[in-house]
């Protein structure tokens, strides 16, 4: 942004696992290295924060739950809360639905977040650990 180079964390970040844009995931998903989201992920997504995993979301990812991954590159739709603990880049496209921590952040025009920023610098605390998503409490009737 602003003409200066992007960090090579992003700039040179290799895609180990990638979601398809006619794929639909249910579920948590633990990664490290590259992963990429063209399609649908209904879950948590996690990353070790001291690994310098990457994270990106294409203007046709959604993922439905929480981002705990040191760096992001968002272009698409994230429900739920991001916690960067390194860097953050929202793509012109990018929407998300909940709060954003993060230690740097870039923001492009047309960015839309619908809820706080918090920045998290050294030493700060960390997030609360996520809650899996396929807890409930049990209805009446459930055998």
């Amino acid at each position: 942004m602003f003409g200066k180079s992007k960090s090579t964390t992003t700039k040179s970040a290799k895609i180990d696992t990638l979601i398809g844009q006619n794929t639909e995931l249910r579920g948590d998903v633990v990664f490290s290295g590259g992963l990429h989201v063209d399609g649908t992920l209904k879950g948590n997504v996690i990353a070790d924060q001291d690994s310098g995993s990457v994270l990106s979301v294409s203007e046709r990812g959604l993922i439905e739950g929480d981002v705990r991954v040191p760096n992001v590159v968002l272009n698409g739709c994230v429900v739920g809360d991001v916690y960067a603990s390194n860097h953050i880049e929202l793509a012109p496209q990018a929407r998300v639905k909940g709060n954003v921590y993060y230690k740097i952040i870039e923001m492009a025009r047309g960015a839309e977040v619908n809820g706080n920023l918090v920045h998290r610098g050294e030493g700060s605390v960390e997030a609360p650990a996520p809650q899996p998503l396929l807890t409930r409490e049990p209805v009446a009737g459930d055998s």
